[in-house]
């Protein structure tokens, strides 16, 4: 195998939950083969490095082998290594604990009453 479409490989390797939501994300401009912005048709080869915008950093994963099929969590390795800096995985471990902490928890679950709204007011200013 020598190529294969990026949607497919993102999803086959698991870093998408669906091909049409890895589908959607290139077309949203989310994802990029090599530095240049990657349609879900594109085809990725081995050796391609890929970012992927997650949160507040961009991931990057280079290519080991290529795969059109979806594999275990466990054997992913052998398809992609990531290649994302400390930096910005300490960047995304600093923003989860930040949202994680300063965004007030609701007891309830299902949409905010009204009291709600009033306080996610007060708390963030408006």
């Amino acid at each position: 195998m020598e190529k294969v479409r990026i949607d497919k490989f993102l999803w086959a390797v698991r870093l998408y939950k669906t091909r049409s939501l890895a589908a959607s994300e290139c077309s949203k401009g989310h994802v990029t083969i090599n530095g240049q912005k990657a349609k879900a048709s594109r085809e990725v080869k081995q050796g391609d490095v890929i970012a992927i915008k997650y949160k507040v950093i961009m991931r990057s994963y280079k290519v080991k082998e290529l795969l059109d099929r979806r594999i275990g969590a466990k054997l992913v390795d052998q398809y992609i290594e990531e290649i994302t800096p400390q930096e910005d995985l300490m960047k995304l471990k600093l923003y989860v604990e930040y949202q994680r902490t300063s965004v007030p928890k609701r007891q309830e679950k299902g949409r905010p009453t009204k009291k709600d709204r009033r306080q996610w007011d007060r708390y963030f200013g408006k």
